[in-house]
């Protein structure tokens, strides 16, 4: 799925959940979100300044000290049928 791909989803599933967002909106809350070539979003400068951003049930972005580490939650774990995420 590209950027493109991404917006259009999120825009429909707004929209399913009464949201009123245009397609331009949506990627300018992605690209602020995920960042572009030009600029950092908010997950990256979050991870950069040490702190790890946790989206509950989706996961936790993180640094292992140079390298971005993803760490998927338990929701997300179960939805896509790999059982129960493991324990921490």
């Amino acid at each position: 799925m590209d950027r493109t791909e991404l917006v259009e989803r999120t825009l429909g599933k707004a929209a399913d959940n009464g949201a009123e967002l245009s397609a331009e909106q949506t990627g300018q809350i992605i690209d602020a979100l995920f960042g572009t070539l030009e600029r950092p979003g908010a997950i990256a400068e979050v991870i950069r300044s040490g702190e790890a951003v946790t989206v509950l049930g989706f996961g936790t972005f993180d640094t292992d000290g140079h390298r971005a580490v993803f760490r998927p939650g338990t929701a997300l774990v179960e939805y896509l049928g790999h059982g129960p995420a493991p324990r921490r």
